[in-house]
């Protein structure tokens, strides 16, 4: 599945290059590679997962239309990919969600429905709407087609770089981009580690890889890490987590932040902060590592302009 879904994603996608700074490689420790996912189109991974996910579905259900649900990110990715397969996207978003998210999904012709995600239930207003509109839920993360398209990620860093032994670290909300980039370099390469990354108080990924369950976020708002904040990991996910990955690590908001603008500096590309996680990993966690090489994925690019000015004015 991850390589048909590749097959028929690969004409559209950006590839995506694997990026390195000396100034960066000594802060690590080792050498640093980054993959950077904000040059994907509309900023994001997300687009993978989405293209790959209405180019699999069965062409009478695209045609009624799409749903999905986003902080932006897969909000953008559908949008797109409803747009460039000539059909329509609902997209529900919190209404938390950075402005500029909201204005491109907007802006690429989805019909966008706000909603609380501090005391409304996301999947509830999903469903609804579904079984209302005659729409197909395209889930962010939960869906076989989604993970297959996330997977390409790994498939591409795989061709990239050969060393023998490396550790990955992927942002991780729902486990989608995790999930799918753990399955692609099981096959690929079986001698590399991966590692969900998340922020302080939204650990649910590293506590249920210790724990063996799904684990639940307390919190559900509230961190500048709104593009990889979710409840918890999905049930599909979660068991590819299990049996592919290594243990999870952990990043304060300000280790995302500083991220951010050495990014900036060194290798001249724009990270929201939840896309900078598994950067902030990279430099700030070492001793959590091992081996000569560390991937980062730097999973997406779309901040507002005073967040991203907060982090590199400080």
């Amino acid at each position: 599945m991850i390589h048909a879904a590749y097959g028929r994603i690969q004409p559209v996608v950006r590839q995506t290059p694997l990026l390195s700074s000396p100034f960066l490689d000594e802060i690590a420790g080792r050498k640093l590679l980054v993959k950077p996912e904000c040059l994907q189109h509309t900023g994001s991974f997300k687009f993978r997962g989405a293209y790959a996910a209405l180019s699999g579905m069965d062409a009478a259900k695209r045609a009624r239309g799409v749903i999905a649900y986003s902080s932006g990110n897969h909000a953008q990715g559908v949008a797109l990919a409803a747009k460039m397969h000539g059909t329509t996207a609902t997209i529900i978003m919190p209404a938390d969600a950075p402005e500029m998210k909201i204005a491109n999904t907007k802006a690429l012709g989805a019909d966008v429905v706000l909603y609380n995600r501090a005391n409304e239930d996301r999947d509830e207003i999903g469903a609804r709407l579904s079984a209302e509109r005659g729409l197909t839920l395209v889930k962010p993360f939960d869906d076989p087609l989604v993970i297959a398209g996330q997977a390409s990620v790994g498939l591409e860093i795989a061709a990239q770089c050969e060393v023998a032994e490396a550790e990955v670290l992927v942002p991780c909300g729902g486990g989608g981009l995790t999930s799918g980039m753990a399955l692609a370099l099981s096959e690929a390469r079986p001698a590399w580690r991966v590692h969900p990354v998340e922020p302080e108080e939204f650990d649910d990924a590293a506590r249920a890889l210790i724990s063996g369950k799904r684990e639940e976020n307390t919190r559900r708002d509230g961190s500048v890490c709104d593009a990889i904040i979710t409840p918890s990991v999905g049930e599909i996910t979660f068991p590819i987590l299990r049996k592919h990955c290594a243990a999870g690590i952990v990043v304060r908001e300000d280790e995302a932040m500083q991220a951010m603008a050495l990014a900036f500096s060194r290798l001249k590309i724009v990270i929201e902060p939840g896309g900078a996680v598994a950067l902030a990993a990279a430099l700030f966690h070492g001793d959590k590592l091992r081996g000569d090489t560390v991937i980062a994925v730097a999973s997406g690019g779309n901040v507002d302009a005073e967040m991203f000015a907060r982090a590199v004015v400080g």
